[in-house]
């Protein structure tokens, strides 16, 4: 059962008797108790302030409150002084108490014990807002062009990146990784979108071996070992970031794009999840259009334009047997079309297979990479460009601006 407080009376007694000069002890002889309740009754007595007699305020202690009674006399109530007022730590909720008491149970030092609480919803957010006061936002994408040119489509062939080949500039004379090669091949692609003509519609073609290796054992489909930069996951998270800064790129200068990702020898199974990654990427953009269709081909019709691509590695869809697979396949197209352009890649180097003599212009492309040691070693010469070819629905092709890259060396 707990113990009454001790009575305002017996307070003022203990008080009067210790004003009066007595010793503690003959103050618990005049009140007829022992020593020990008489200092529980005095210590009683000074917190509520009914020692004082000349000084404002014991020494320890603070004035709580001053009151006047009915009897006119002042009435001051002191508390014990200590440091700054507790208080909880933002997010934090007390989660129990500790106490050291002494020998009548009243608390000498309290030790508060808090945890981390559920997060208030609208102080996270007014957290956040803070925050971020001063960040400026990336700029909104760039609107289509006001009047697109509708009679011209713009082809952006993006072959043989090969991101994620390594190259030592001692062996092969030119340095290469991952790092090289998305500021490189990036700089050049959105140096070439930009220097093209505006057009109603843009095929930004990824012609095969976007990526140096099929997977994490850095090798090729069909098994060769590569010299690879780094882990195969930042390979893709490299050409998946390359491809969107490109794709941005032609959404900035195009009416309409279309995105495909052929797949090649390098990277026969990856291509996959690349163009996957650009289908989701892409999901709410309508104005770009990203086509996930598995076949070894892509064919594209634009008036009287008729073009089609594959990455050439396989003795089924050499460039040279293209003019035959795009009367067959596309026979249709092939009546209603005059000018009819087929592109190949994988060789690295530029060549023209076949003229427009057999009704198709074959053309294979530069890559814009460097030669890895198995190259180098071996010989292969070829150039390194990035291109954009334009097309006039009624015309054929009217232009090509071509970005060439060279090496730092390389350049006196």
């Amino acid at each position: 059962m707990a113990t009454p407080p001790l009575s305002d009376e017996l307070a003022k007694e203990a008080a009067t008797l210790k004003l009066s000069g007595l010793t503690i002890r003959q103050c618990a002889e005049q009140a007829k108790c022992a020593k020990s309740t008489m200092e529980s009754r005095l210590k009683i007595a000074a917190l509520r302030g009914m020692l004082l007699k000349h000084d404002p305020a014991m020494p320890g202690f603070r004035i709580a409150s001053v009151s006047t009674g009915p009897d006119g006399k002042q009435h001051i109530q002191q508390k014990l002084e200590h440091g700054e007022e507790f208080a909880i730590l933002p997010g934090h909720i007390v989660k129990g108490e500790s106490a050291l008491v002494d020998e009548d149970g009243r608390v000498i030092q309290k030790w508060i014990k808090t945890k981390e609480g559920e997060r208030d919803p609208l102080a996270v957010a007014e957290g956040l807002k803070a925050a971020f006061a001063d960040f400026t936002p990336a700029a909104d994408p760039a609107p289509a062009p006001a009047a697109p040119i509708e009679t011209k489509c713009t082809l952006l062939p993006c072959n043989d990146f090969h991101i994620g080949l390594s190259a030592w500039g001692k062996q092969v004379g030119s340095n290469w990784d991952l790092k090289i090669a998305e500021q490189t091949i990036g700089d050049a692609a959105t140096n070439t979108v930009t220097l093209a003509p505006s057009s109603a519609e843009c095929l930004v073609l990824g012609g095969g071996d976007l990526l140096h290796a099929n997977g994490k054992s850095n090798q090729t489909a069909n098994g060769t070992p590569q010299d690879v930069d780094s882990r195969y996951q930042k390979a893709v998270d490299t050409v998946c970031r390359l491809m969107v800064r490109i794709g941005d790129a032609a959404l900035r200068r195009h009416q309409h794009v279309t995105m495909r990702i052929l797949k090649g020898n390098h990277d026969e199974d990856s291509s996959v999840a690349i163009a996957y990654f650009l289908l989701a990427w892409y999901r709410n953009e309508p104005r770009i259009t990203v086509d996930v269709d598995p076949a070894d081909y892509f064919w594209f019709r634009f008036g009287k334009v008729l073009i089609g691509a594959t990455h050439g590695h396989q003795s089924s869809n050499h460039i040279a047997k293209m003019p035959g697979i795009m009367a067959h396949r596309r026979a249709e197209d092939w009546g209603a079309t005059k000018f009819r352009y087929v592109h190949g890649f994988h060789l690295h180097h530029s060549a023209k297979i076949a003229t427009e003599g057999n009704g198709v212009i074959c053309e294979v492309h530069q890559a814009p990479i460097p030669q890895d040691a198995w190259h180098f070693g071996s010989g292969f010469l070829s150039g390194r460009s990035m291109q954009a070819i334009t097309y006039h629905k009624a015309y054929g092709e009217i232009g090509r601006v071509r970005t060439a890259i060279l090496d730092a060396e390389d350049v006196a």
